[in-house]
């Protein structure tokens, strides 16, 4: 009798994980995509006067911020992009493979890993250009920018804080995934 508790223990187990599984894989969809549109989606234009010497009329100079200007912000919309892809591919093939008798398992853990430092990498290079947006440099000249375009900077920030906790999900799936190759192990 102590054989069919130890299966009934591991069935169970095991449901759990890949109920846990679809449900991170759902939330990382949901958040890279809204990410990724949230990004995509906002442009802000102000006019902006610029005063080139005092004896010149002030010019007004209608000025747009979009996230296509910045190659820092382009890697952050892609990245998201393919990660929501990526996210909606291992979705389904998680719940079309019922067994991880194959390498299956294995290939998507490692793609679960590049997905999260390709979000990380992202997030870290659209934050260095928040940064520069939000306080500027005085040592090289460049003037913050949030104060005229607080509502593409606040958009932005939401953007990534929502591609943050989605590089968290994927860190949590490789996570659960190395419990469960440990608790098989033993």
């Amino acid at each position: 009798m102590e054989g069919v508790g130890s299966n009934l223990k591991v069935v169970e187990s095991s449901r759990r994980i890949r109920y846990c599984d679809g449900l991170l894989r759902v939330l990382g969809l949901l958040l890279t995509l809204v990410a990724a549109i949230l990004t995509g989606a906002h442009k802000e234009t102000k006019t902006i006067p610029i005063s080139i010497t005092k004896t010149l009329p002030t010019l007004y100079v209608p000025v747009t911020a979009k996230w296509h200007y910045m190659s820092a912000f382009v890697h952050f919309f892609v990245s998201n992009a393919i990660a929501f892809s990526y996210a909606a591919a291992s979705l389904v093939a998680s719940m079309a493979v019922r067994t991880s008798k194959d390498k299956t398992g294995l290939v998507v853990v490692i793609l679960d890993m590049a997905i999260m430092g390709l979000l990380l990498s992202a997030n870290g290079a659209a934050i260095a250009v928040g940064i520069l947006g939000q306080y500027g440099n005085s040592h090289v000249q460049w003037r913050k920018v949030c104060n005229s375009f607080g509502g593409f900077c606040h958009q932005m920030t939401a953007a990534i804080t929502l591609s943050l906790v989605g590089s968290l999900v994927f860190f949590w799936l490789v996570a659960v995934a190395l419990l469960n190759l440990h608790k098989k192990s033993r």
